[in-house]
């Protein structure tokens, strides 16, 4: 029997992903025996907690929707006090891949925390117009800041350490993209090193993201309020000298 401390908790934070989430569960639970997978039913309105449950997963439910950052920190929380030294978030949707969790858990042999980066020459994922700019400006800002080449600072494909475990108990914000770009500032703020590990996405399985130049335009301009929210954060927290 392989100890908790070595095991991986596999996160899924999941809303109203009935259609797409008992797949993601089994896919997973077949991609390795180690790998513990907890669905963080983020209030939900359909049965996605049940569709999980039969799907083998443990169900963390919450009584109203908190949205991705809220749902990631309770999984965090549930991580720590379990006693898992390595956590991973992995969509509901199937967009994320379970054979490529290996390998994004592997950056966490010389980092603390492993990014699964879809734009770092695998796979066909593509995004165009402002979105994929705000992704290459968004990108270009916070490796100067983690100091080193990042491609993909706003996926959700991400693998957490031990430290980085704790750091995300302590702050894990729940606003719009705080979940990945403030999360991933406030990291390298507490010293935490980050990495990265190319993947190839996946189309999702069911549903339809939201699309189009408004939405895309949006997106653009939320993207550049989280970013400057998140460093304007991190300069208030830091020590004066």
């Amino acid at each position: 029997m392989i100890p908790v401390s070595e095991r991986v908790l596999v996160l899924v934070p999941a809303w109203n992903e009935s259609r797409n989430v008992g797949a993601t569960v089994r896919e997973i639970r077949t991609a390795s025996s180690e790998y513990d997978v907890v669905v963080i039913d983020d209030g939900s309105t359909d049965d996605t907690a049940e569709v999980a449950r039969q799907a083998g997963a443990t169900v963390l439910s919450l009584p109203f929707n908190l949205g991705v950052g809220g749902a990631m920190r309770t999984g965090f929380t549930y991580a720590q006090r379990r006693g898992y030294r390595r956590a991973i978030q992995v969509d509901a949707d199937g967009q994320h891949n379970p054979a490529d969790i290996a390998d994004v858990l592997a950056g966490l042999e010389h980092a603390d925390v492993s990014i699964g980066a879809r734009f770092a020459e695998i796979g066909d994922y593509e995004v165009r117009g402002p979105r994929r700019w705000a992704m290459v400006v968004l990108a270009r800002f916070v490796s100067k800041v983690a100091h080193t080449q990042l491609t993909d600072v706003t996926s959700g494909f991400r693998a957490a350490n031990e430290r980085a475990i704790k750091q995300y108990v302590r702050y894990y914000p729940a606003e719009y993209l705080g979940d990945t770009l403030d999360s991933l500032v406030a990291a390298v703020h507490a010293g935490l090193k980050v990495t990265q590990v190319p993947v190839a996405m996946r189309p999702r399985q069911h549903g339809v993201p939201s699309q189009g130049t408004w939405a895309s335009t949006v997106y653009l301009l939320r993207s550049a309020f989280a970013l400057a929210l998140a460093l304007v954060r991190q300069t208030r927290r830091e020590p004066a000298p």
